[in-house]
C-alpha cells in the first residue's frame, strides 16, 4: 500500500467515521479518490491534514470531515444530478461523482477550472464536467439539480442558485457570521427554502455570496 493510500485510510478512520459519517457510498468515495491529486503540487504532503487547505487565489478546500458531513446530510442518491459550486481543483466533484449520477462543477478561477477538468479526466471520472463562470450564476442550462453543494462560506445564497434547485431538492451551505459558521441543509418546497442546522463549520465566504448592504439575512 502506498503512503498516500495509507493516509487516505487514516483520514477516513480518524476524521470521517468518528464524525458519525456512516453511509457506505461516502466512505467508499473518500477511500477511492486520491486527494493528493487535487491539491497544489507543493501541498501534496499535507493533502490529508484535517483542516481547511489554502489552494490559491484566496480559496480553501474544505476539510475532509466538513465535506463528508455535508454529503452525509444531503444523502445524495445514485440517480441524482448535483451542482458543485466552487469546486477548486476538483476534489469535491470527484467525491460526489462516485456517489451521484452526474456532477456539474462551477469554478470562477479559469486556471483552477482548467486544472479541475484535467484532474478529473486524468482520474477517469467521466460523469463530472467543470464550467468556468461566476459562482453566483450557477449553471442553469444543465439544471435543474436534485442537489446543490456550496464549497465555501456564504452570507446569502443568490436567487439564481436557488432557482436552479428542483422542487424537493436539497442545498448545503456554510453560513458565516463573522468568524463563526453553521452548516445548514435547505429543502426546497412550494413555500421556498426551509433551512435546517447540521453542524458548526467555518470557511471563507465565496465571491458572489456576500450580503449586500441593502439586504441582510
Amino acid at each position: 500500500m502506498s503512503d498516500f493510500a495509507a493516509r487516505r485510510t487514516m483520514m477516513v478512520d480518524t476524521q470521517v467515521r468518528p464524525s458519525d459519517v456512516t453511509k457506505f457510498p461516502i466512505i467508499n468515495a473518500m477511500l477511492s479518490v486520491p486527494r493528493e491529486e487535487y491539491v497544489p503540487d507543493a501541498q501534496r504532503e499535507a493533502a490529508y491534514v484535517g483542516e481547511n487547505m489554502h489552494i490559491g487565489n484566496g480559496r480553501m478546500m474544505l476539510e475532509p470531515r466538513t465535506l463528508a458531513k455535508l454529503l452525509d446530510a444531503l444523502a445524495i442518491q445514485n440517480d441524482e444530478l448535483v451542482l458543485d459550486i466552487g469546486c477548486g481543483l476538483g476534489y469535491s466533484s470527484a467525491v460526489i461523482a462516485h456517489i451521484a449520477e452526474a456532477v456539474v462543477a462551477i469554478e470562477d478561477d479559469e486556471i483552477m477550472a482548467d486544472a479541475a477538468q484535467s484532474n478529473l479526466s486524468e482520474q477517469n471520472i467521466d460523469n463530472a464536467a467543470v464550467v468556468f463562470d461566476p459562482l453566483s450564476n450557477g449553471a442553469a442550462k444543465h439544471g435543474p439539480y436534485d442537489v446543490i453543494v456550496v464549497q465555501g462560506g456564504v452570507e446569502t445564497v443568490p436567487v439564481p442558485i436557488l432557482d436552479q434547485l428542483k422542487e424537493g431538492g436539497r442545498i448545503a451551505c456554510i453560513f458565516m457570521q463573522g468568524a463563526l459558521g453553521q452548516a445548514k441543509i435547505g429543502y426546497k418546497t412550494d413555500d421556498g427554502i426551509s433551512w435546517r442546522f447540521i453542524f458548526n463549520a467555518t470557511a471563507p465566504i465565496l465571491s458572489g455570496f456576500q450580503n449586500t448592504k441593502a439586504f441582510q439575512l
